[in-house]
């Protein structure tokens, strides 16, 4: 039975991978809303302990709109919190990623030996081609990115999402005379396929249009949501 609370990436099940974005339902992970802080901070403790069912190792940190991307080998347990980073990526099984999300979109990166990454690609990390910066991160580990796959989650869509003329011309190289709708995961493709990466998805959420069920900024709403892989280590890969 479905999960109200969470939005499954199910393209990328059949590699072993545990992804999905929490919806309204599991309520906000953000601090800067009115909920109290501890109800925010139980509502994080809570996803830390069940997603110890598929590894040790959690790691988040604060986003800054950028596109710097840590690289988390193994050696530690727990959940660590690093600063002024918007990626994620775990070499090996066991290590749980997450970003949080309003709009922008979270862009889920599996390899099927196991190494994982997540990515928070709003306009300026769309921009500054951060999905780039994680796909090299994983060149580096010597894997190819025509053996990668790469799923792009709930975001607002082309409909939604319309810019300056700024903004437009930093996103396309195409300039403008007004304000234009841009479909931030249509250049995320584009950008992953100039990579080499040949398995490329795409939700079909956008996080505006579906607001009942999304937060979404561009809404108004002071709500986050998150987005978590894992890639369970061999011997939790059954858990519950």
């Amino acid at each position: 039975m479905p999960d109200p609370s969470r939005e499954s990436v199910h393209e990328l099940s059949e590699l072993g991978i545990v992804a999905f974005t929490t919806t309204r339902a599991a309520g906000t992970f953000g601090t800067a809303g009115t909920d109290p802080v501890g109800e925010v901070m139980g509502r994080w403790w809570s996803l830390v302990e069940s997603l110890q069912a598929f590894g040790p190792r959690f790691a988040t940190a604060r986003q800054v709109h950028g596109n710097r991307v840590l690289v988390h080998r193994t050696g530690w347990d727990g959940w660590l919190r690093a600063s002024a980073a918007d990626g994620h990526v775990a070499t090996e099984r066991g290590t749980a990623l997450a970003v949080t999300i309003a709009d922008c979109v979270p862009v889920f990166v599996a390899h099927p030996g196991g190494a994982t990454a997540l990515l928070h690609a709003g306009w300026r990390g769309t921009a500054a081609r951060i999905l780039e910066a994680g796909v090299r991160e994983l060149q580096r580990l010597g894997l190819a990115p025509r053996d990668l796959h790469v799923h792009l989650g709930p975001a607002i869509c082309g409909r939604c999402y319309q810019v300056g003329t700024d903004v437009y011309a930093q996103l396309t190289g195409q300039s403008v005379d007004g304000p234009r709708c841009v479909d931030l995961r249509a250049l995320l493709a584009a950008q992953a396929a100039g990579l080499g990466v040949t398995h490329v998805s795409a939700s079909a959420v956008c996080t505006r249009c579906d607001n009942e069920r999304f937060f979404s900024h561009r809404a108004g709403d002071a709500g986050r949501a998150l987005a978590i892989i894992v890639s369970p280590v061999e011997s939790r890969a059954h858990a519950p």
